[in-house]
This record gives C-alpha cells, structure tokens and sequence, in this order.
C-alpha cells in the first residue's frame, strides 16, 4: 500500500517521464532489501552468535555452526521483494510464486541446517559412536525436501496440497522403485542400530569389498571405513545386511587380542630324555617345579607297576617335546603382556607333511595393532630361540644350502 502511494506520489512530480517511476521504486526496493539483509546478517546475526558463543550452553555453538540463522536472515529480503507486486500488477503472479518458492526455499535450508547442527552436536557426545543417528537425519531432511516440494507444486497449479499426496499416493509403486535404496538402507539402518552391529570407530573386515579398517561415518545410504593403508572404502548400508561382515569389537572390548601360530617341529628331533636331559630341565627356572613333580609322578608310577626300565618303550617316561609344552605354556602365564583372564595354552596339532605343529593360543592384554605384533614377535622370538635346549629342530623344506652341503659331502 505505501508503494502504491509512494509510485503515485513519484508519477505526479516527474510529469511525462512517469514511466520511469516503477523503475526508480523497483532499484528503492532491490536496495532496501539488500541494506536488510545487510542489517540483519552483519548486525543482528553477529550479535546472536557473539551472545550465544559467550554462554555455556553447548548446543547453540553447533545450531550457530551449521548455518541455520544465517539462512534465516534471507527471509526478510525475500519479504520486501514481495512488496514488487504493487509496482507490477500486471506480474502480480510470478513475483507472488518466486517470492513463495525463494521462502519454502529458505525454510527448508534452514530445517536442514538445524538438523545438521544437532547431528553434530550429539557426535560430540561419546554415546553417538554405540547409537549413530546420522541415517535417521537424513531420512527427516528427505520428508521435509518433499514436503517442500509438495507445496510449491500445490503454490503453482493451485491444488490442495492433500490432493496432490493423493495423486502421489497412486504413485506408490513408481516411488518405492524410485526410493527402493532409500528405503532398503533405512531398514538396514534401523537393524544396524537396534541390533548394536556397528558402530563408529570399530574396526570391521568385509573381504567382497576389500573393508579391512575403522568404520569413520555411518550415513543413511553408505557406511565409510578406512582401511588400513588409509584408503576409503564404501560400503552401501544395505549390503552390511544382505552380505554379513566380521566386527573386531569384542576382541577390543574384551580387553585382550589373540594370539594363535604354530611352531612345526621336526618330528625326527622327539625323543625320550635321558637323565642329563631331565638334570638340564630341573635347572630351568620356571619350570623346576613342574619337572621335578613329573619325574616323581612317573618313578612312582613304573615303580608301583614293577616296569622293566631297561627298554625305554616300557613304563611312562618324559619327553622333550612334552617338556617343551610346559615350558612354553609357563612362559605365557608368567609373560606380563598375556591377559591371564582369557585363554592361554600351548597344544599339538595333528602331524602332517610339515612337521608337528605346536600351537599357542593366547590373548595379549594390549589390542593395539602395533603393540599386538610386537609382543607376538617377542614370545615367537625366544620360544624359537630356545628350542635347541629342549634338542628339538624346527621343521623346514631343504634350502638350495642344504642340497648344496650334501653335494659337497658326496664329493669328499
């Protein structure tokens, strides 16, 4: 109304040159709404955010972040523009549509910021690496994107916006096509999150496609994770369902990460020990006891059972590889990087083509990987070292050396 007033005002004073008078309101408007937007996005806005980042409340610092009163600031240009259609009557319609659109345009990116600021400020949080909520943000930012959509198409053809959800509601096969994925990695989503299967930062191994590293984003349509070699695999959430994956997070829960290789030794160096051998064994420390207590347990036994002693296949007697056994399962408890809660033993394995395969299954107490394989190398180290005290070799194919120490022996 003060436009109308103020376009006649403007035509009564310029005489003939009255037709400029829309152009001079039309360049006051475009001004005064940039001067607004001026007003309110350096001044009022920058107050805000100074305010708000003085207080102790957190979650404004994020809302501040995201954008969302920056956004917010467009809508009261957008307001003055709208005043445009008292200058052009004639194109009352169009500005009234792009005025509309340009505010729906605005809302939305302003929901959608807010939604952004509140995912942020709940990742900050530790309870958001067990319960992500990034997937369901994404699925409100779709509706509110659609519900956006359905009012500028009910603004521009002038229909009920109920009408159109009826017409899109008789589209329900075409759109379940058109969001199939949408709505295959929701319901994965909601699985993924009710079940407990993954969360931010576990380490997950999916071989089909080449995941093997720490999850580092979990979103409605893709899980990241980045492998250990720092490249960037992703996954479609979905497929974390349909395909199965390995989740390493007991293992890190649990306190412990396990340890289990085999020594193959040559099964031509077990024999029985004889009294020098058994002499040695009591000798050595951590397994005194054991080897004493063993050799009192057998005497006792082929005494009371009058075995014949001159044949070493009569009676029950020790041998070195048993011998071998205890020592090395009395290294592991005694060890200080060996989780002593969790399973810790030394066994054989069936003897095949390579030797007999003495197994070590423990857990470490530390499962960070480089400390892991540190400690590993360590116990590997000195149980390989300490063989030839116990008369044991360890199996290996012949090595060009070997085949050529033994033409050099036929040759002499």
């Amino acid at each position: 109304m003060y436009l109308k007033t103020l376009k006649n005002f403007i035509a009564s004073h310029m005489g003939k040159l009255d037709f400029l008078s829309d152009y001079i309101l039309l360049l006051a408007v475009l001004i005064l709404s940039y001067f607004s937007y001026l007003l309110i996005c350096r001044l009022l806005v920058s107050f805000i955010n100074k305010y708000i980042r003085s207080n102790k409340v957190r979650f404004d610092d994020f809302i501040i972040e995201s954008g969302t009163f920056k956004r917010l600031s467009f809508i009261v240009p957008v307001l003055i523009l709208y005043n445009l259609v008292f200058i052009f009557p004639s194109a009352k319609e169009i500005i009234r549509i792009l005025c509309n659109t340009l505010l729906i345009w605005i809302v939305i990116l302003s929901i959608s910021a807010l939604l952004k600021g509140f995912n942020n400020y709940y990742e900050s949080k530790p309870k958001s690496k067990m319960r992500p909520i990034k997937g369901y943000i994404q699925i409100i930012n779709i509706i509110v994107y659609i519900i956006g959509i359905i009012i500028f198409i009910a603004m521009v053809t002038g229909e009920s916006p109920m009408a159109i959800l009826g017409g899109i509601g008789a589209m329900t096969a075409v759109l379940i096509l058109i969001f199939r994925d949408t709505i295959l990695s929701f319901v994965s989503s909601l699985q993924i999150s009710g079940y407990d299967l993954v969360h931010k930062g576990d380490w997950i191994e999916m071989p089909k496609y080449g995941a093997d590293g720490d999850v580092i984003d979990i979103a409605l349509h893709t899980i990241k994770v980045q492998n250990w070699d720092k490249t960037i695999t992703i996954i479609p959430t979905s497929k974390l369902i349909e395909d199965g994956f390995k989740n390493w997070r007991g293992m890190t829960q649990s306190g412990g990460r396990r340890i289990k290789r085999a020594v193959n030794i040559d099964v031509s160096s077990i024999k029985f020990c004889d009294q020098d051998m058994t002499v040695k064994f009591e000798k050595m420390r951590i397994i005194t006891d054991y080897v004493k207590a063993k050799k009192d347990e057998l005497e006792k036994y082929n005494r009371e059972n009058n075995i014949n002693e001159t044949l070493p296949v009569n009676g029950r007697r020790m041998t070195n590889i048993g011998i071998f056994r205890a020592y090395a399962a009395a290294y592991l408890k005694n060890h200080p990087k060996i989780n002593r809660n969790l399973t810790c033993m030394v066994r054989q394995l069936a003897p095949g083509a390579e030797g007999l395969p003495v197994e070590i299954y423990a857990f470490t107490n530390e499962t960070e990987w480089l400390k892991y394989e540190s400690i590993q190398a360590d116990i590997f180290d000195h149980l390989l070292s300490i063989l030839p005290h116990f008369d044991l070799r360890v199996f290996q194919y012949p090595s060009g050396m070997d085949i050529r120490n033994i033409n050099n022996h036929s040759s002499a």
